[in-house]
């Protein structure tokens, strides 16, 4: 195969066909079929293969077919006069607003939109009393601080977004920690001194849409039934626990999607827990992730 290519690309200089021969124009039709990986990694070709990656039409088509409301968080001269494929690569990166505490951004392979909520952006039942609440930097959160919880009786995490989301099939993650970390040394440590009262009764999780969708599940966040060699594997991992899935037929008018956590049992105390952030991404694209089939 390699020297069948080798071949191919060399044919020019030994007067028989090769791959410079192809209309470029013919070149962009077999692009619409592959990934923008794919698609860069030709580039690399030839002249023809490298315009024919640069074509606005080919672009294009990997892009949302709503990739103007993206670009209208943006101030225009970040996007201005850019080509397709410029448009792109700026949308493969997270696109923030809501005063930074929301992103929005297409995954590099399949041009699909997926969103992420800060733990800023949500209303937090005691986040203003260091009590019970602090606000931890650190990196392993996208956007580079979390909310650790001590010690509370109400527990509960409401958030909410409107926006124009293509048409697909979303989930709708929280992404949580039990114990709370830090770096000593340069190796990462978690203690769980303030962590308790989740394996009593479990969280519920609550999802609804402006179009009439409801959904909620349950889950209990804490494991101490656990086989001694085995640990606890929720504690010390980031864990993120589905609440539901809602369809999105067209992206106007916008969607607005709901979401919570709460355990108000105010019979036990809870504590020890970071809250990251949420997650809304098309369902397929998750599952294609988590196999490692995309990147």
């Amino acid at each position: 195969m390699g020297s069948s290519l080798s071949n191919l690309t060399e044919g020019a200089a030994s007067g028989r066909p090769g791959l410079g021969d192809i209309p470029e124009s013919c070149v962009a039709c077999v692009f619409m079929y592959l990934t923008p990986p794919e698609i860069c990694n030709l580039a690399r070709l030839n002249r023809a293969f490298r315009g024919a990656a640069s074509s606005d039409s080919v672009w294009e088509n990997k892009l949302p077919p709503n990739y103007q409301d993206l670009l209208d968080l943006l101030p225009p001269e970040r996007y201005h006069n850019s080509s397709k494929k410029d448009i792109f690569a700026l949308l493969s990166r997270p696109v923030p607003f809501d005063d930074g505490n929301k992103e929005v951004w297409i995954d590099r392979v399949t041009g699909r939109v997926c969103m992420s909520i800060s733990a800023r952006g949500m209303a937090i039942t005691g986040i203003e009393d260091r009590r019970y609440w602090n606000w931890v930097p650190t990196e392993e959160s996208r956007f580079n601080v979390v909310a650790y919880l001590q010690q509370i009786w109400w527990f509960e995490v409401d958030g909410a977004v409107k926006f124009p989301f293509p048409a697909d099939i979303y989930t709708v993650l929280f992404r949580l920690h039990l114990g709370r970390f830090t770096k000593r040394l340069g190796r990462r440590v978690c203690t769980f001194d303030h962590t308790h009262g989740w394996d009593i009764k479990p969280v519920r999780f609550e999802l609804s849409t402006s179009d009439g969708h409801q959904s909620s599940c349950e889950f209990c966040l804490d494991e101490t039934e656990q086989d001694e060699a085995d640990g606890n594997h929720k504690r010390g991992c980031w864990i993120e626990y589905k609440v539901g899935e809602f369809i999105v037929t067209n992206s106007e008018p916008p969607t607005e999607v709901k979401f919570a956590m709460k355990q108000i049992d105010c019979t036990h105390s809870k504590g020890g827990l970071c809250v990251d952030a949420v997650f809304i991404i098309p369902s397929n694209l998750r599952e294609h992730k988590r196999r490692g089939v995309l990147k």
